[in-house]
């Protein structure tokens, strides 16, 4: 399970066993079933390997399953000449030397009976119970005759809803691509890469995000010499030729075994070489190799603050490279991987990487959920389950599985099944967001406010009108990081479905499925975005209001501008020539004031925060004092003027709603103006007539108040020139 067996004339690593013998095995296979007081000596490797992880397993379940087996496909030989029952027995010694407890060995030495023999699930069910009838049911493939093209993408779909409720599944259907990887030379060329490339796209990242990196280094390494055999004898001469004596990381391993010798840490230092494809990886990010690349050193502690000691100790004694240093203890990756991660310079100038982690990460790291043992035998009735600090709720239904599970459903074509899952297994790395409710998310990398809603709500996410992320106001556009709060905003409307444009920004399956499938369903009812939002509102203008467009035209021909002390209720000092008030800015009272002459010998009064003000300012236009009539800061006849700009999410009915909420605050729409649309949001310029100022914050918060609307505001706008 290393990068030796991909080659295997390359020198063979130290390794705790040797490697199965096949052919020997074969013939010991040949002799058929042995007396009931010995296990068959075909398994023999799988019994010992099966003890060093549990001294304390029976092996007599074993024994039957592997009788069972052996007659099954006695008589049947693998296209390399070999016995058929050297595969299964090849499947469960790679689980075992894992650390997988009995039921899975079990089922792996069954995995192919029912597929290729006359044994059923009914018989597999009488002689070893559900729990090994499930997992062999849940590997078998599905018959090409019933299924045609559909049957490896259905078989997967199958395979997947069984690891949804026992991840044992794809534990045995991973070590069973090893082996069929391993042996696949004597297949013809096409066919070996074709199931190399389905290995690449599909099994591999499934065995990453299972955490069991064992398997997934060495499917990379042999997919790897199949598709780009050019690039992998390359690779394959630079680590022949970097193997030597004195290589650097020797050197630095020494020193580093001195230093934690004299600090009193107790730890175990190896050299851990790189497979293949991490070479290869590593020379294409750095061109040329250094002595160092090809492998990295392996700190093994007992506890988990014995890490940290040995870091600190690290840091102090050697010079770190400190952008290389990641901390996977506090923050363990989604496949339950955990270690510290850092390089630091050694003897010569020379740079090592070193991964520090305790024995049981070392194990969990190589084995993922495999080093679980059997989660699902927990006694949960005998104590209170308390739940570890560096292990996940439930890692054996992590958050990614749950989402393939659920957009699979909807994935009722395989073809869109098959190219959907190749997609979402492709990207390879998952953050955690915060509901505000204290609930998470785990979503992909590179998930929008989009992917977001439809993995808390559902199809309920379709009346989604925007976000908050980390307490300010977003599009559903917006790409989240890892641990922001994202805080969903649902319209009330809840016939209104997705706009065309959330397919641009949705990365999840789930979130895609869900829009297209909406879209498809109602080719006329789709969500207009703002960008086409007319007059033709679906819920029809307010019922006080007459209906207003809403692409940057007026909605009304505006009213003349009032002027004259006595029509605005503004005084200016030491004139008496007619005054308007500005429409950039809009003042009512009790704004402070500041005016300005013009042509004609007109004042034109502004707010005085108003920008245009500091640009009259600017080019050297004097002010002229001005103030509100009457002590009360009141107009004197008809009411006042203002202009208000309101920030939305584009929504059906927004115009209606909002025109009701003016109307409501018997205000008067004197001119509306929608400018082009920008990522989904709306901006609102109305022009009101109020009976009276003081009711211009009650209008400002019943506008607020409507779905959809963020915040309203008074009109900033530069002013025309005069």
């Amino acid at each position: 399970m290393s990068a030796e067996a991909a080659d295997p004339g390359a020198p063979l690593r130290r390794r705790s066993r040797p490697r199965i013998d096949l052919r020997r095995l074969g013939r010991v296979a040949l002799l058929g079933p042995v007396s009931r007081d010995r296990l068959p000596d075909a398994i023999g490797h799988v019994a010992e390997a099966h003890r060093a992880h549990h001294p304390d397993a029976d092996l007599t379940i074993l024994r039957r399953a592997y009788v069972l087996a052996e007659s099954s496909h006695r008589g049947q030989m693998r296209k390399s000449g070999e016995p058929y029952i050297t595969h299964p027995l090849a499947v469960t010694l790679i689980l075992a030397e894992l650390g997988a407890e009995t039921t899975t060995l079990t089922a792996s030495l069954l995995h192919d009976t029912v597929e290729d023999t006359e044994v059923t699930l009914d018989q597999v069910r009488e002689q070893f119970g559900d729990e090994v009838c499930y997992l062999v049911d849940g590997v078998t493939k599905l018959e090409k005759v019933d299924y045609g093209a559909a049957a490896e993408p259905e078989t997967f779909r199958k395979m997947l809803v069984a690891t949804g409720n026992d991840v044992r599944v794809m534990s045995i259907k991973l070590a069973d691509r090893l082996h069929n990887m391993r042996t696949l030379g004597v297949m013809r060329p096409e066919k070996q890469a074709r199931i190399a490339k389905v290995t690449r796209d599909v099994l591999i990242p499934l065995a990453e995000r299972l955490g069991v990196q064992a398997l997934k280094t060495e499917l990379e390494d042999l997919v790897f010499a199949i598709l780009h055999p050019e690039e992998y004898e390359h690779t394959r001469a630079l680590i022949a030729a970097a193997a030597g004596p004195d290589a650097p990381l020797d050197t630095i391993a020494d020193a580093v075994r001195g230093t934690l010798r004299d600090a009193g840490i107790s730890a175990e230092v190896l050299i851990r070489p790189r497979h293949f494809v991490s070479v290869h990886r590593v020379r294409r990010k750095r061109g040329e190799l250094r002595g160092t690349d090809f492998g990295r050193l392996l700190v093994l502690v007992t506890e988990d603050a014995d890490c940290y000691a040995v870091l600190g100790e690290l840091h102090t004694c050697f010079t770190p490279v400190i952008s290389e240093f990641k901390d996977f203890i506090a923050a363990p990756k989604f496949n339950l991987y955990q270690s510290l991660h850092t390089a630091v310079v050694g003897p010569g100038g020379a740079v090592a990487e070193v991964l520090i982690r305790t024995h049981r990460m070392h194990k969990v790291a190589e084995a993922g959920v495999v080093a679980l043992g059997n989660p699902y035998a927990q006694d949960h009735a005998a104590a209170p389950q308390t739940e570890p600090s560096d292990e996940r709720a439930d890692p054996t239904r992590p958050g990614w599985l749950s989402r393939l599970l659920d957009w699979q459903e909807s994935a009722t074509d395989p073809d869109t099944f098959w190219t959907t899952l190749r997609a979402d297994l492709a990207q390879d790395r998952e953050i955690t967001v915060f509901r505000t409710d204290g609930g998470t998310l785990g979503l992909p990398a590179g998930a929008s406010c989009v992917d977001a809603a439809y993995a808390q709500y559902g199809d309920r996410a379709h009346t989604s009108i925007g976000a908050r992320v980390n307490g300010r106001l977003a599009t559903l556009s917006t790409v989240l990081s890892d641990g922001d709060t994202v805080q969903l905003l649902l319209a009330q409307d809840t016939a209104s479905g997705p706009s065309p444009d959330w397919l641009d920004h949705a990365r999840t399956p789930a979130a895609r499925i869900a829009i297209s499938g909406w879209l498809t369903d109602h080719p006329d009812e789709a969500k207009p975005t703002p960008s086409t939002m007319t007059s033709a509102d679906p819920g029809g203008p307010g019922p006080a209001e007459p209906a207003v467009p809403e692409r940057a035209a007026q909605a009304t021909a505006p009213a003349r501008t009032r002027s004259g002390p006595r029509a605005t209720g503004v005084v200016v000092d030491g004139r008496d020539a007619p005054v308007r008030l500005a429409g950039c800015c809009t003042p009512v009272p009790p704004d402070e004031l500041t005016g300005f002459v013009v042509r004609g010998g007109a004042v034109t009064v502004h707010r005085r925060e108003c920008p245009a003000v500091a640009a009259m300012q600017e080019i050297g236009r004097a002010p002229v004092g001005a103030r509100w009539a009457d002590a009360g800061g009141r107009e004197s006849d008809a009411g006042c003027r203002v202009t208000l700009v309101a920030e939305s999410f584009g929504r059906p009915r927004l115009l209606a709603d909002l025109t009701e909420a003016i109307a409501t605050a018997e205000a008067a729409i004197v001119s509306a103006t929608v400018e082009p649309p920008s990522e989904q949001r709306v901006r609102h310029t109305y022009t009101l007539q109020l009976p009276d100022a003081a009711g211009l914050p009650a209008l400002m918060r019943a506008m607020r108040e409507v779905a959809g609307v963020y915040d309203v505001s008074r009109a900033q706008r530069p002013a025309p020139a005069d």
